[in-house]
């Protein structure tokens, strides 16, 4: 139904050992009884499904289960909780028929009614800058009795199934949370690989294995405690100190680069790469007088050197990135550096000065300093610093925790902030559509109608994925002309973990979401 060809890239995964000599991992004999203890800087936003367009994702992947997913190898969704097709041909009725004898972790009936509830939930309550915005194509549901569940699209949409695969349409027992507004008591009832028996937030998450789960997950070990930590140094810490097993996302540069030396401290440890599909980007507020005008945001995109921000900040863990649509993915192109070339003191006075600025634009840039790692701070630092060199701008830099920025860019309070992007899929659609529209998961109205009426619908009626390109490279070229955002760079995910840890090289969906199942400990080495 859907080109996988196209998007296996996107998926790829490479194994880099620091352990010489080390063979492949393979399972002992109670390797599925063993529990493992993964660390990271990325804790939930939310434990409610309904609120989550970020990086909870990571959490909801383990406790919640959807109708079709990505299991480990697939770019295209699969059967999870049910087997899922487009029974028309224009992409616009897609059924479900359920997994005979699903169950909540607590024993209640896992039915149609309950899938037809978890999403329609969404639609009522409607957070902000939740995930509602993905269902802009979804007509009605219907149930015909309790393991057929049918939803009508309102418009052909090509990419439906992979947003039911999202963490973010997750299943949710009807008797446990409210239709019409969000759970806030702290507690998840799903049917996925884990049940989630206890959450601190921002501190830990204690996971052990849903007795009752039906699906495709192959659970190889007894449990996974999930330690959140405030910053990549204490965690490295913890991990160097057999604390944790394994760390996922939020390392700095320096950090992979120094677990990859052949050192002492290091001994017993290994790295796993991905060459996942996330990004970086620039985000102006046109509402905003410091950059409404066109020639302001030009004169950015203009002096902004990627090449030496990846070189000084990320120490290759990154590469520059020239359009919206990363490597790996269909449609990707060079558009804003075949538009702007390289960075320019010279061409980016002229903008400025032939739209009459003369005196130096002054700024107010905005980041999160607890989201995407410490390596944010410095990241600005230098953008700042290019900007400030060529005498045109003078930046003035603000930082705050992922919760009070979140509020703040939804509000529209910053003219200039940054932010990161794991896709929600790998599909094109998902680099172009979230971020364009008059409400965005941006926060700040971008209203392209060449692109949210013509070019998204068009590229949405044709399930064969790698055919969509053209429809891509238009809207990029829109995004060009516009600079409403400015990609930065690409990068890479990197699991640290201690070398009786397998799995790994596994554990990453094309969601760039953490598969807690696919880690395992070897008895012995």
């Amino acid at each position: 139904m859907f080109n996988r060809t196209s998007l296996q890239a996107a998926a790829a995964l490479v194994s880099i050992s620091l352990v010489t000599g080390c063979g492949v991992f393979s399972d002992s004999e109670s390797a599925g009884d063993q529990r493992i203890v993964v660390g990271t800087t990325s804790s939930p936003s939310t434990l409610d499904p309904a609120a989550a367009w970020d990086n909870s994702w990571e959490l909801f992947r383990n406790v919640f289960q959807t109708l079709v997913a990505f299991p480990t190898g697939s770019t295209t969704p699969q059967s999870d909780a049910a087997d899922c097709k487009f029974t028309d041909t224009s992409s616009r009725v897609f059924e479900c028929k359920l997994v005979e004898g699903l169950t909540f972790s607590n024993g209640h009936k896992l039915d149609a009614q309950a899938v037809q509830y978890s999403i329609e939930r969404i639609r009522t309550i409607d957070a902000k800058g939740g995930p509602n915005g993905m269902l802009g194509s979804l007509g009605k549901i219907d149930t015909v009795g309790d393991r057929t569940v049918v939803f009508r699209l309102n418009k052909s949409d090509a990419t439906f199934p992979f947003i039911l695969a999202t963490p973010a349409m997750s299943l949710v027992d009807p008797a446990e949370y409210p239709a019409d507004k969000l759970r806030t008591d702290g507690k998840v009832m799903g049917s996925g690989p884990y049940v989630l028996d206890s959450y601190s937030e921002r501190k830990e998450a204690e996971l052990t294995k849903n007795p009752s789960y039906k699906g495709f997950a192959d659970r190889k070990n007894g449990g996974v405690t999930i330690k959140y930590f405030d910053d990549s140094e204490a965690m490295v810490g913890a991990l160097r100190k057999k604390e944790i097993d394994a760390t996922y996302r939020g390392l700095t540069a320096a950090e992979v680069v120094a677990l990859q030396e052949d050192k002492p401290e290091n001994k017993g440890l290994q790295i796993v790469e991905s060459t996942g599909a996330d990004i970086r980007y620039l985000v102006f507020n046109t509402q905003n007088k410091s950059v409404a005008k066109l020639p302001v945001r030009k004169a950015i995109a203009q002096l902004v050197d990627r090449d030496e921000l990846v070189s000084k900040v990320y120490q290759g863990t990154a590469e520059p990135l020239y359009s919206m649509v990363p490597k790996g993915i269909a449609g990707h192109t060079t558009k804003f550096f075949d538009r702007f070339g390289s960075p320019s003191e010279e061409k980016a006075k002229k903008i400025l000065r032939n739209a009459g600025i003369t005196e130096p634009v002054e700024l107010d840039f905005w980041y999160t300093t607890d989201r995407y790692g410490s390596s944010t701070a410095a990241e600005f630092a230098e953008l700042k610093r290019q900007l400030e060199e060529s005498g045109l701008f003078k930046v003035t830099l603000h930082g705050k925790p992922w919760k009070e920025f979140q509020a703040g860019y939804q509000n529209g309070d910053y003219p200039v902030f940054g932010r990161g992007w794991f896709p929600d899929f790998p599909d094109p659609d998902n680099f172009v559509a979230p971020f364009v529209g008059k409400e965005n998961v941006l926060g700040t109205p971008y209203e392209s109608p060449r692109i949210t009426n013509e070019l998204l619908p068009k590229s949405r009626r044709d399930s064969d994925r790698g055919t969509v390109t053209d429809e891509f490279v238009e809207a990029q070229e829109i995004m060009v002309q516009d600079v409403r955002l400015l990609p930065l760079w690409q990068g890479k995910l990197y699991i640290a973990a201690g070398e009786d840890i397998g799995g790994g090289e596994r554990a990453l969906d094309p969601q760039t979401v953490m598969q807690m199942w696919e880690l395992s400990r070897r008895a012995s080495w």
